[in-house]
């Protein structure tokens, strides 16, 4: 009887790669269902341009630890959340989500803490969903809310990705760069 091989171990530089690519589709997968699962319980709508859903910002926040590109595939998996359960204007909104998470990984690259690169992606995340629905709604006044209600809900969810962070690393659970 031959004797029986091992698979060859992966070369040590694929496993930090396939360990992302495990990460952003986890991450990309509760991007997608946070909006269809939370939509009517944990989401707070006002008029036709403003929702906000608890929790939707923290998986792109996740996903900056792990870098641009991770961050980029979980912003397109929020976007088409958005897009499936409340129309294009909030997908748009959604969308916004990939500059300000590949900003916030850019700086977290750069040396920066966590906290501090959420609050550097802030005014990106505030001021884009304020364009996207003054450029959809024509009127100012729902830009600026739009955008006031954005900073609060990346704040609130600012905090939630500390948290949930803070949480894995007491798990033994670490992500890329996470180290405040």
């Amino acid at each position: 009887m031959p004797a029986r091989m091992s698979p060859p171990a992966a070369p040590a530089s694929t496993a930090p790669v396939a360990r992302q690519v495990v990460l952003g589709g986890l991450l990309t997968a509760l991007a997608l269902m946070i909006p269809i699962f939370f939509r009517g319980t944990l989401q707070l709508t006002l008029g036709p341009y403003y929702t906000a859903t608890l929790a939707s910002h923290v998986p792109p926040m996740l996903a900056m630890t792990l870098g641009p590109g991770v961050a980029v595939m979980v912003g397109l998996g929020a976007t088409v959340g958005f897009f499936l359960t409340l129309g294009p204007v909030v997908a748009a909104r959604a969308f916004v989500h990939v500059p300000f998470a590949v900003l916030g990984a850019w700086a977290l690259r750069r040396g920066w803490p966590l906290w501090a690169a959420l609050l550097l992606a802030l005014p990106v995340h505030a001021a884009g969903e304020g364009l996207v629905v003054w450029l959809a709604s024509g009127t100012a006044i729902q830009a600026w809310l739009t955008a006031g209600g954005t900073a609060v809900h990346h704040l609130i969810d600012g905090a939630l990705t500390l948290a949930v962070l803070r949480l894995l690393r007491r798990a033994g659970i670490r992500l890329a760069g996470t180290s405040s």
